[in-house]
């Protein structure tokens, strides 16, 4: 009698562990279960909310790296609609970037204007050195260095991934579900399915850099440096090794 009973009931937990029926191993479980249900929604769909929400959202924080022309910026910057602060680090240099409005400032150490061999050189290095440069508008380094503090420049090429637009994987990033979207030709973007369906992860096509987005609408100080921390530089930043390509993330 014994052994009937505990043969019947392995029978019937057999049946019920078939894929015919649910609930068993966690099989049939509905992925978009407690979600923001974005992931059931059209790719163009889930980009134009991912858009909107990235647009209104007041500040983000952005890292990671880009690869553009070969040469590879890695990004750590918080931004928001009038300006950014962070940091950026280009073929073994770093530097600091700030900009308030129209103003943008760069801070670095006296190895990034190269010392070269003379005093004067040197001398005007270590004034330099670890000190805010305001950077005049008319220099180059303005419209390249200017774009790694714009909110709205950076975030404008998520948004475009190459080829047809499809609507890939549940994934996660950090501890945050995400739809993945993807592009026919490469390229993605994870959109949360926590609440807002912000974008938490730029994947760029052809290998070409990876972002990854957080602190969404959290607030962060963005102020210009007392005049004791800022050099007049005069009307170019002219010694320093500014990128070759544009500080857009494209």
């Amino acid at each position: 009698m014994y052994h009937g009973r505990r043969t019947a009931a392995a029978v019937l937990t057999a049946l019920a562990c078939t894929p015919l029926l649910t609930g068993c191993l966690g099989l049939g479980d509905d992925p978009d279960a407690g979600t923001n249900g974005v992931a059931k929604l059209p790719a163009p769909t889930i980009e134009q909310k991912a858009s909107a929400a990235a647009q209104a959202a007041p500040t983000v924080r952005l890292t990671g790296t880009v690869v553009s022309n070969g040469q590879t910026y890695r990004l750590d910057m918080r931004l928001r609609g009038n300006g950014g602060v962070g940091e950026v680090t280009t073929k073994g240099d770093t530097f600091q970037l700030l900009r308030v409005g129209d103003d943008l400032y760069l801070k670095a150490a006296a190895d990034f204007y190269g010392t070269g061999d003379d005093k004067d050189s040197q001398a005007a290095a270590a004034k330099l050195n670890g000190k805010y440069v305001k950077v005049p508008p008319g220099d180059p380094a303005y419209k390249q260095f200017s774009g790694f503090t714009d909110k709205k420049v950076l975030l404008a090429d998520l948004f475009v991934l190459d080829g047809t637009l499809d609507v890939g994987d549940h994934r996660k990033v950090g501890d945050t579900k995400t739809i993945e979207l993807t592009g026919s030709k490469g390229g993605s973007l994870d959109v949360s399915l926590k609440g807002t369906p912000y974008p938490l992860r730029y994947q760029r096509a052809g290998n070409a850099g990876t972002l990854t987005l957080v602190d969404w609408g959290e607030d962060f100080t963005l102020a210009p440096p007392s005049k004791s921390e800022v050099v007049d530089y005069g009307k170019s930043v002219g010694a320093t090794p500014a990128p070759t390509s544009s500080a857009k993330a494209k």
